[in-house]
């Protein structure tokens, strides 16, 4: 099974920050893309012109749904011909990009929302992060729901997005409050198989498969020779396959999501050592550079800014 990691809260500063060996241990090709200090952020952005997207991530959940675009989103590996209204889910830590096929007006509702956040409202009767869990079993990142003008959910997305412009009394409280509703709808709907959980329009089966046993040997020690021999591919075929379908490099993949992982351990209160080595670093000194590249401050700091307030 895949390994996703539970990431700690992480608002996003403005819309730029949206639209912006032998042994791997190398630093990502990609970037982390917004920042989130508040439990959620919406937006509602729209591209009247055609444009390119990077490969990037985030360290918070992102649900983004379309109103309008010739998109393909892509996620870990996989590949999503997107129609208008769909949901797209994106985890914590995922690597994607959305690819836009023509001068069609992009436009589309993104939600940042922190895994702190749905753990808050879990109890033994609810989870807000069930659509994730759901999304995950099915294999898929987008849900497809049909009718979607006519239902509730569709109803609580109209009052949320019109809730952005709202500036009356207690307009955070209620717009709080819509997204609450909007998540409870979403959750409802999948559980209540009124979802359709779509399968992917272009991916490799043997790239998924190796991106699922990345993600379940995440600490350990491997080589691009291992892989080459574990899935019966030469080595240029893999990395150039592995790239071509994922934007990225094996290596850039693992050092993220080893980082990731790291991030998540120290917010744990493990030793800033310990972390280093059960992460799969074999020095401290090229973990230290590697995370402070990747995060912008030291795992020091990160450990004495959670623990010394």
């Amino acid at each position: 099974m895949q390994a996703y990691l539970p990431l700690r809260k992480t608002c996003l500063k403005s819309k730029q920050d949206i639209l912006q060996t032998e042994r791997i241990l190398i630093m990502p090709e990609y970037k982390k893309v917004g920042y989130l200090t508040t439990d959620f952020k919406m937006f509602h952005l729209k591209d009247e012109e055609m444009r390119s997207f990077h490969y990037h991530y985030h360290d918070f959940h992102k649900i983004l749904i379309l109103l309008n675009g010739d998109v393909t989103y892509c996620i870990e590996g996989r590949s999503y011909d997107l129609k208008k209204n769909d949901i797209v889910l994106v985890h914590a830590g995922e690597v994607h990009k959305p690819v836009i096929h023509s001068d069609a007006v992009y436009d589309r509702i993104i939600i940042y929302v922190s895994p702190d956040f749905l753990t808050y409202y879990k109890d033994s009767e609810s989870d807000l992060s069930m659509c994730f869990q759901k999304a995950f079993e099915e294999k898929s990142h987008v849900l497809r729901v049909h009718s979607f003008g006519n239902s509730r959910l569709g109803a609580v997305t109209k009052d949320l997005d019109a809730s952005l412009a709202d500036s009356d009394f207690a307009h955070k409280l209620h717009h709080k409050l819509l997204f609450l509703e909007f998540l409870i709808q979403l959750n409802r709907a999948a559980g209540h198989n009124k979802i359709e959980f779509i399968e992917t329009s272009a991916s490799s089966e043997k790239i998924l498969s190796i991106l699922n046993y990345l993600n379940e040997h995440l600490t350990e020690s491997i080589s691009i020779d291992d892989l080459s021999s574990r899935f019966y591919l030469s080595r240029y075929y893999l990395m150039h396959t592995f790239k071509k379908q994922t934007g990225y490099s094996i290596g850039s993949y693992l050092s993220t999501k080893r980082l990731l992982l790291a991030k998540e351990l120290i917010l744990s209160g493990k030793p800033i050592t310990d972390v280093c080595y059960e992460c799969g670093f074999k020095n401290y000194s090229t973990f230290s550079r590697a995370y402070k590249k990747c995060f912008g401050e030291s795992p020091r700091d990160l450990r004495q800014s959670t623990f010394n307030h």
